[in-house]
C-alpha cells in the first residue's frame, strides 16, 4: 500500500488512479503554460502592430494634409471649389477601399492560440484512441 507521502503511488487501482491524476495534472499544466506563452506573444504582437499603425497613420495624415493644401493653393485663383471637391472625393475613395480591404482581411488572419488548440486536439484524439471514446 501507500505510505501517505505525496508522489508515491501504491499498488492496485488506487495507485493507478493516482498516477493517472498526476499525469493529467502535469498535462494540463503544460498546456496552460503553452497558452500563457502564446497569450504573451499575441499581446506583444498586437502592441507592436498598434504602435506601428499609429505612427504610420500620423505620418500619412500629415503628408496628405500637406498635399491637399498644396493642391488647393495651386488652384485657389482658378478652380478652388473643384480642387476641394476633387480632394474630398479622393479621400472618400481611399477610405472606402481601405475599409473594404480591412473587412476582407480579418477572417483570413490565423486564430490566436492555434498551438494550444492543436495540442489539446492531439490530447483529445489520444484519449479517444486510448479509452475507446469518440467524443
Amino acid at each position: 500500500m501507500s505510505d501517505g507521502t505525496p508522489g508515491r503511488a501504491g499498488g492496485g487501482l488506487r495507485g493507478a488512479l493516482g498516477q493517472l491524476g498526476s499525469s493529467l495534472v502535469g498535462l494540463l499544466r503544460t498546456r496552460l503554460e503553452l497558452a500563457a506563452l502564446e497569450l504573451n506573444e499575441e499581446r506583444d504582437r498586437a502592441i507592436e502592430a498598434l504602435i506601428l499603425v499609429n505612427i504610420a497613420a500620423l505620418a500619412f495624415a500629415f503628408a496628405v494634409l500637406a498635399a491637399s493644401a498644396l493642391v488647393i493653393v495651386l488652384f485657389w485663383d482658378t478652380h478652388r471649389i473643384a480642387a476641394l471637391l476633387a480632394m474630398t472625393i479622393a479621400y472618400l475613395l481611399v477610405g472606402i477601399v481601405a475599409a473594404w480591404r480591412f473587412s476582407r482581411r480579418r477572417p483570413a488572419d490565423a486564430p490566436p492560440f492555434r498551438g494550444t488548440l492543436a495540442e489539446l486536439e492531439r490530447d483529445r484524439a489520444w484519449l479517444a484512441d486510448e479509452f475507446g471514446g469518440d467524443r
